[in-house]
Order: C-alpha cells, then sequence, then structure tokens
C-alpha cells in the first residue's frame, strides 16, 4: 500500500529527478549508444510493445512505445527528442526531455546527477511532470533540503541492470537501487511498475533505458 504522505514527497522528488536525470556519464554514452544502433528489433508477441533482440535491454528509438511517446519532440535536431537523447547518460538526457523537468530538479537536489550518469547500464522509471503537480513548491523546497530522503526516494526508481519492455516482463520484479522490489506487470501498453502505468517505455540513452510512468513511487517501510 502506498503512504499518501510518501507518495506526496515521492512526486516532487520525481519532479525533480526528471529535470535532472538526465546528465549520466560521457564514457557510457559512447558504447552504449553504439550498441543501440546494431540491436535489431522484433514485436512481442500478444504486445503492442517492440522488443529490442540483443538481449541487453539495449533499445533503439523505434522500440519505443506507449501514448505518452506522442510528447517527445519529434525534431531530430532536438535535444529532448529520442534521437537526442540517445547519445547522452541518462541525468543529461532527462534534462532535455520536456516530460521530465521536475524530476530533473529533484534529482539535482538530491546530488543525483553524476551518480545516474556515471553508472554503466540501468534502467530508470521517470515519472512525468504530471505525476508531481499536486505536491506543490513549498513540499518539493522541504524535500529538496533533505537530501537523503529525497535520495532514497528516487534511488527507488532506478534498478541496477539495463532491461528492455521484454526483459522487465520476464523478470516479473526488479530490484531497485534503493534496496527495496518492484513489482512489474502487464505487457505493452499495459505494463506497469508497482500500478503506474508506462507512458512511454524502451526510451534509450547512453546508459540506460528509460520509462516515463505516470506515478510517483514510494518505497516501502522497512
Amino acid at each position: 500500500m502506498r503512504n499518501p504522505k510518501l507518495a506526496m514527497i515521492g512526486a516532487i522528488a520525481a519532479a525533480a529527478l526528471s529535470v535532472t536525470a538526465c546528465s549520466s556519464g560521457d564514457t557510457a554514452s559512447s558504447g552504449t549508444s553504439s550498441a543501440a544502433a546494431e540491436t535489431t528489433t522484433t514485436m512481442a508477441p500478444g504486445s503492442s510493445a517492440p522488443m529490442a533482440s540483443g538481449g541487453d535491454g539495449v533499445t533503439q528509438t523505434t522500440d519505443v512505445f506507449g501514448a505518452g511517446c506522442a510528447q517527445v519532440p519529434s525534431d531530430p535536431a532536438d535535444k529532448g527528442s529520442l534521437q537526442g537523447m540517445v547519445s547522452d547518460p541518462v541525468a543529461t538526457a532527462a534534462s532535455n526531455n520536456p516530460l521530465l523537468t521536475k524530476l530533473v530538479a529533484a534529482v539535482q537536489a538530491a546530488g543525483l546527477v553524476d551518480t545516474l550518469n556515471s553508472q554503466e547500464a540501468i534502467t530508470v522509471f521517470a515519472p512525468a511532470d504530471p505525476a508531481f503537480a499536486a505536491l506543490g513548491d513549498a513540499k518539493f523546497a522541504e524535500l529538496a533540503g533533505q537530501p537523503a530522503v529525497l535520495g532514497d526516494i528516487l534511488k527507488y526508481h532506478v534498478v541496477g541492470k539495463r532491461y528492455d519492455a521484454k526483459g522487465l516482463e520476464s523478470a516479473g520484479s526488479v530490484d531497485s537501487l534503493q534496496g527495496k522490489q518492484l513489482t512489474i506487470a502487464g505487457t505493452g501498453d499495459a505494463m506497469t511498475v508497482n500500478g503506474a502505468p508506462v507512458l512511454c517505455g524502451n526510451i534509450p540513452t547512453a546508459n540506460a533505458t528509460v520509462f516515463v510512468i505516470g506515478e510517483v513511487l514510494t518505497p516501502p517501510a522497512a
């Protein structure tokens, strides 16, 4: 069950995280982007979500799925477009995406930009800006003043292994960097993470595969 108070805190954190989570490390970007370029795609049986065939969680821009993908800039020259995000580490890539401005702000407030960008292969569940709309500036300021608390919430949205949609479906549950598990259910456009809908999935960045979600996730109580 979600704690309403934590959900509110999580929403603010996620909002900030979406603004900052796009600047991951430079070394990861070159190797991962080249791998993505070589990956072929197929359609997952019974699912509207394409899946990468490489088996390492690396995707291509043609693998993305979900109604929310229509809100991503379509001009390839835009750094916030799918093509623009491919070569940047995840925190840097997220900072250019107009859907993730609040998440990025949270990531910056928690001091996690370098942490995310330096990871070699991760999965990020990135709450979209509307997921934080109910939190308000005052609540975010409160969380920003508690970087350890905010960081714990944000790390719950990150998995220390790179998964594409097919890999998540097969796993069923995955361990977050925060230490608690996340539950994956459904397939394709009906995929959820702890019950939160995936709005746009399989987004490739240099060192991560990103799934934009419709809710801020809160880690369960110890």
